[in-house]
């Protein structure tokens, strides 16, 4: 209620027309107040919902890593008892089981070199006198490439020069060879290197015009290994899939007498690493949404999200998600069969099955349906079903909080409408004010001249009655 002093008022103070009409439009702004306060709870609710969102689809992402036909849980690996003579990778063509390698030789890259020149690096290699001469080398056998290497004195006549010639050319002509100088206390000589190992990189010279002296080739020798007591060669000390479907060996040092090895079962890390990915994915998940629904002793209320009833929805899905089960499996029908329980609180935890056995333990004691629990041909394995169902809730337009997010944006958008259209009302309401009670106000302020200019007349009204009763007396005389 506005309360005015009418002695202010007609003491020519006048009015404070902007506090009077602020004070007038405050009595009004209760129900704006309800809006701003709709709107604060809208844009919260908003940013909890977008959360969840985002945390839904990162479950959907670790769950798709246990449902993917080429991920995770279908993941091979191969185990060398000796990593030092040689390592291995499996995939997940290969099958399960242990072989045994012998690794007799590494194939090797093939090498020439001459010896050491008198004069060192700058004195001519062509032999008596020549001005020219053509060194011929044969890279990768009888049936490789021929590298013709014409010398001309002056030009490329010398070890170093040599060596530069030949490197140009190889690039150009893709001889795959590599020649440098090397030295020692005895002198330089030229040395010739293949690029390639085994029998394609052998390099061997042909013919020799000048005055180097050439030792026996070294290398270009194939790797020789006994998989399984079949004997192999493979020109690279990496072996492809073959030898063992699926697995492929690097081989690292020759060890004749030794055997090594090879184990190739399911990649047990990969495996639990996904599967807890999942489980943390999914605990993130369900905590925010029990979040909303713990009530808080200060206020005795919910989450802003506790009444969305999508959100309810959303938690009954995942619950029974979560708890799906198929039947036979070798036992392994549920995640508790595996080791993964449920909480009092809907969350998951990674422990042991009722007999004590510990995820990679059932893992390893049945790899065949550990994975046909999780994914199968007929897609009806726990994460082929999860996997459905989240691709329905994350739905960029259906999905279960893509919906809501929506209708929040809308209803959003209506308070802000009301918002705006009452603020320009207000605003509109406000000049008419200011406009009314300026007028009033001018009023006011001239009360007190024209109080004083009235008293002045009534002054001289009093004054001239008083002056006419002198001029003419009443005369009493008679009575």
């Amino acid at each position: 209620m506005v309360s005015l002093n009418p002695a202010s008022l007609l003491s020519g103070q006048g009015l404070d027309v902007n506090s009077l009409v602020s004070q007038l439009l405050s009595q009004q702004s209760g129900q704006l107040t309800e809006w701003q306060n709709e709107q604060t709870t809208l844009q919260t609710q908003a940013g909890l919902i977008k959360s969840i969102n985002d945390d839904l689809n990162n479950l959907e992402s670790a769950v798709n890593a246990l449902s993917d036909p080429l991920g995770a849980l279908t993941a091979q690996t191969a185990t060398s008892s000796n990593p030092s003579v040689l390592t291995a990778r499996a995939s997940i063509a290969a099958a399960a089981g242990n072989h045994t390698v012998v690794v007799n030789t590494l194939a090797t890259q093939g090498l020439i070199y001459a010896d050491s020149v008198a004069g060192g690096t700058n004195a001519s290699i062509l032999s008596n006198g020549q001005s020219s001469g053509d060194l011929q080398l044969q890279i990768g056998g009888s049936g490789g490439t021929t590298a013709d290497i014409q010398i001309i004195a002056g030009s490329n006549d010398t070890l170093s020069t040599l060596a530069s010639s030949i490197n140009t050319q190889s690039a150009a002509n893709d001889w795959g060879i590599t020649a440098s100088v090397v030295s020692d206390v005895n002198g330089a000589r030229l040395s010739i290197v293949s690029h390639d190992t085994g029998t394609p990189g052998g390099i061997t010279v042909t013919s020799n015009p000048t005055s180097l002296n050439f030792a026996a080739p070294v290398g270009g020798t194939n790797a020789s290994v006994t998989i399984d007591g079949v004997p192999y060669q493979y020109t690279t000390n990496t072996i492809p899939e073959g030898a063992i479907p699926g697995v492929a060996i690097d081989l690292a040092a020759s060890a004749p007498g030794t055997t090594v090895q090879l184990t190739v079962g399911p990649d047990v890390q990969q495996a639990t690493n996904a599967i807890n990915a999942f489980v943390s994915a999914y605990n993130k998940v369900i905590a925010d949404i029990n979040q909303q629904y713990a009530v808080d002793p200060a206020t005795d209320s919910q989450g802003p999200l506790g009444p969305d009833s999508a959100l309810r929805g959303l938690q009954s899905s995942l619950l029974a998600d979560v708890t799906y089960s198929m039947s036979d499996n070798g036992g392994l029908v549920n995640l508790a069969s595996l080791g993964i329980n449920m909480n009092d609180d809907g969350t998951l935890t990674v422990g042991t099955t009722s007999d004590g056995q510990t995820l990679s333990q059932v893992l390893n004691s049945n790899p065949s349906a550990f994975l046909n629990f999780f994914q199968n041909t007929t897609s009806t394995g726990f994460a082929d079903n999860f996997h459905s169902d989240l691709t329905r809730l994350t739905d960029s337009i259906n999905g279960v909080l893509n919906v809501d997010l929506a209708q929040n944006k809308i209803q959003q958008q209506d308070v802000a409408d009301n918002i705006n259209n009452f603020e320009r009302q207000l605003t509109a309401q406000q000049q008419q004010m200011i406009q009314q009670f300026s007028l009033v106000n001018a009023s006011l302020q001239s009360y007190p001249l024209l109080l004083q200019q009235v008293t002045e007349t009534l002054a001289t009204m009093d004054s001239g009655s008083t002056n006419s009763s002198s001029a003419h007396p009443i005369k009493t005389s008679g009575l």
